[in-house]
């Protein structure tokens, strides 16, 4: 690796950024299902993608494994944030599997807007990206009523029965930019179109975007920590660069690639919503040893949402 001399002197730190109020949900849910069954606990796929968080619950007893069928029968199962099809449902219940439902609320408010336009006749357009878990367990809801197009040259190139029957609906973790566009696309290919109430993409997606928006403006370099499975992360490099911004997506400050820091002098960072803050604390301490003590926040709003966790679980507590 080549060494560069460090000329960073300013350090902006996007808010808000990290845990959403899902992820937070989400986590706890396993954390407090390890504290009131004990290990094992089984977690269908990432309970979310961030892989310091899923090293940190596999060290306290928690068995991520890919599908519901390799659990044991009767043992305590978590469903990840990114939500279920109903034959995974199905599945677990064959199984008598003791399932806990971390679905994030958000989530499960697409697979109701899914199931509510399906039933009422309509073909539904989901916008997202193939092979995500949200888009599996959201198809999963009625897959005979459901087409996924992920840009506006999949909506140029669909073909639907009934141009008049069609709704649309959003992966909860897409680039809102990117999801305008393919939207005002759909409605000019098929102006009867119908949509959800409420935007399917989240707050926190949203308001991370924004953050990022304004960072990458002031700032040569955006440095966005978070893993590479996680939608909303990339989302934010992409629109770091798209603002003027370089950017680079790192797991922890360990991946920090020195050459990327030259000529910076204002370095930008922010953080996935299922990113824990102590990696966002760990690489500003890096640059801290390193003399750069202009350290500030750059806040574009402020967050309050919190979600209730699941009957299953409330009322136990967990010990971080």
């Amino acid at each position: 690796m080549a060494v560069v001399t460090n000329t960073v002197e300013k350090i902006l730190l996007a808010a808000p950024r990290g845990y959403c109020a899902g992820v937070d949900r989400a986590v706890q849910t396993v954390e407090r299902a390890l504290a009131r069954y004990g290990p094992p606990v089984y977690v269908r796929k990432e309970i979310v993608h961030n892989k310091h968080v899923v090293e940190q619950l596999r060290a306290r007893g928690a068995i991520f494994v890919e599908s519901e069928t390799e659990v044991p029968e009767g043992s305590v199962t978590v469903f990840s944030a990114h939500g279920v099809a109903p034959s995974v449902h199905q599945n677990a219940k064959a199984r008598r599997l003791r399932t806990i439902d971390a679905t994030c609320p958000l989530v499960t408010k697409v697979h109701v807007e899914a199931r509510r336009f399906a039933a009422d006749g309509y073909m539904v357009v989901l916008v997202g990206h193939d092979g995500h878990e949200e888009v599996e367990g959201t198809m999963g809801e009625a897959p005979d009523n459901m087409v996924l197009v992920q840009t506006e040259q999949d909506v140029d190139e669909l073909e639907l029965a009934d141009p008049e029957k069609v709704a649309y609906i959003s992966q909860t973790t897409l680039s809102v930019d990117e999801t305008r566009g393919i939207i005002e696309r759909l409605r000019e290919r098929f102006p009867a179109i119908v949509g959800p109430r409420t935007d399917d993409i989240c707050y926190a997606t949203t308001n991370r975007q924004a953050a990022v928006r304004q960072l990458a403006t002031q700032c040569e370099l955006v440095l966005v920590i978070g893993s590479r499975n996680s939608s909303n992360s990339l989302r934010l490099v992409e629109v770091a660069r798209d603002y003027g911004a370089d950017a680079h997506l790192i797991d922890n400050a360990r991946e920090l690639d020195e050459a990327w820091l030259e000529g910076v002098q204002t370095l930008g960072i922010s953080s996935g919503a299922s990113a824990p803050e102590e990696l966002v604390q760990e690489l500003v301490e890096r640059f801290r040893a390193r003399g750069v003590h202009d350290i500030s926040e750059l806040t574009v709003t402020r967050e309050d949402v919190r979600f209730m966790l699941p009957k299953a679980i409330r009322g136990v507590g967990a010990a971080r």
